[in-house]
């Protein structure tokens, strides 16, 4: 899902930001610096494969980190930090 795969990079920027708090996709686009389409694609990603989970309607939905995500943040958090260096 990140290390290895296409789009993984940016997957594990989305995730690093909502590990700090819920974004909306507007907000995550302004904060990451990425086109629209491109972070809507991946939080679709994310949410499909149950990593992240969503709130609110389809114009003010708020993206979450899902509660196995949560679980598993130390681990994701070493995996990043050594991605990054």
């Amino acid at each position: 899902m990140l290390a290895g795969t296409r789009g993984g990079y940016t997957r594990g920027f989305i995730l690093n930001k909502l590990a700090d708090k819920p974004y909306d996709t507007n907000q995550l686009v302004e904060a990451l610096n990425i086109d629209y389409q491109t972070t809507s694609h991946h939080l679709d990603v994310l949410a499909n494969n149950g990593i992240i989970t969503t709130g609110g309607d389809k114009y003010c939905r708020i993206y979450f980190l899902s509660k196995d995500m949560e679980a598993n943040l130390k681990d994701f958090n070493q995996i990043w930090e050594k991605i990054n260096g």
